[in-house]
Order: C-alpha cells, then structure tokens, then sequence
C-alpha cells in the first residue's frame, strides 16, 4: 500500500502544473484587457492558476479572469522565468467583475476558498514561492477587507490551520501565455486537471454554490 501511495504522489508531482506547457507557444502571451466603465479588478495568487482562473470565473458578477504572473520585479516574465523561481513572481489571476453584483470582499472570500490558503509555499504536489497564497490590494479599503476577510475564515475554523496568504500593494500584473488560458476546460484528459484541480474546483463550488453563476449551481 506504501509503494502505491508513493508512486500515486510521484506521479502527480512529475504531472504537475508545470508540466502542462506547449513549448510551441511559450512566448505566446495573452492580451491584458482594459477594465470596461462599470469593471473593477482584483489579483489574487493561490498555487496553479489552471483551476484558480476556472473557479473564479464561475462567479456571479465576474465576467472574465486572465492567468498571469505578479509579486516579483521581473519584468514580462515567461513561465520558464516563473517556474525557474528566480523572479519571486507567484501563479496569479486577475479577475474583472461588476462591483454592483459581487463585492470585492465576497471575492477574497472565493479566493480563499478556491484553495487552501492555509500552506506555505505549496499547493498539494506543486511546491516553492511561485505557488504561495497571496492577495493583493490596490487601495487601504480592500486592505482591510482583506485583514478581515481573513480573520473571519480563521475565526470559522474552516481550516484546521490559520491562513497563511501574504496581503501585499498591488504593482504589476503580467499575462501569461495563450496555452494557459482557460486551461481547465480545454484540458481536461490531463492527469493533473483530473486529479488535483477538478478536485478543487468541486470544493470550491460546494463552499460558494450561492454565488455562483446558475450554470454552476447544480
């Protein structure tokens, strides 16, 4: 049972989200959309972006959300750059949303719910700094929402631990590439979108089922 346990975790490491690039396209990146008049935007970090960029899109009041990289001072960074963990970038999403249908504080509470923010420098197989929890905000109000959002999830006990997500200013963002994009639904005979991210996306649905969009509710 050991050794079946030990090559089940092996082979998720090696089917990691690093493992999942098109080196045909690695200097393909996607375009960083304007937020349109009634959009906000808000970048959040939470291990692979693949499952991350799903479970957010899924809310109610969030129209689109683009995988990047954020937290680090390179700039224009390619996945290899990230990955390579010399950057100090993170896996992020940026998400534009209606604020009059979702609040900034009901989408940090998605995104700690998206994964679990509760350990450092890793996601289940995926480990090192560019999978930390991080949460940026670009004004003192969503910093404190942040500082409070937190602080009610701990108080929930929904985790076993406290939550670990760093809350730093916002700075940069940069799109990651075409291949990454919607990731999740176009890939889903991949071993790891099967296995560690469809996992997750399921809990998250479970803890957020009422605001998601109706076509996620069921």
């Amino acid at each position: 049972m050991k050794t079946a346990i030990l090559y089940f975790v092996t082979a998720l490491l090696f089917l990691g989200c690093a493992n999942g690039q098109n080196k045909a396209d690695n200097n393909d990146f996607a375009t960083l959309p304007k937020p349109a008049a009634n959009e906000a935007v808000a970048t959040f970090g939470g291990g692979c972006f693949w499952s991350m960029q799903e479970a957010m899109s899924e809310l109610k009041g969030v129209n689109k959300v683009i995988s990047g990289y954020a937290g680090g001072k390179t700039k224009n960074p390619t996945y290899q750059d990230v990955s390579s963990r010399t950057t100090n970038h993170a896996e992020v999403t940026q998400i534009y949303y209606d604020p009059e249908k979702i609040s900034y504080a009901t989408l940090a509470e998605a995104f700690l719910f998206a994964h679990d923010p509760t350990t450092l420098n890793r996601q289940g197989p995926d480990v090192g700094t560019d999978y930390r929890s991080i949460a940026f905000y670009r004004n003192d109000a969503e910093k404190n929402t942040l500082i409070n959002v937190i602080k009610k999830v701990n108080e929930s006990k929904h985790y076993n631990n406290p939550v670990v997500t760093q809350v730093v200013p916002f700075s940069a963002f940069y799109p990651a590439e075409n291949y990454h994009q919607g990731y999740y639904r176009t890939n889903s005979d991949n071993p790891y979108i099967s296995s560690v991210s469809e996992p997750k996306v399921m809990k998250f649905r479970k803890a957020m089922k009422a605001e998601l969009k109706p076509e996620f509710q069921k």
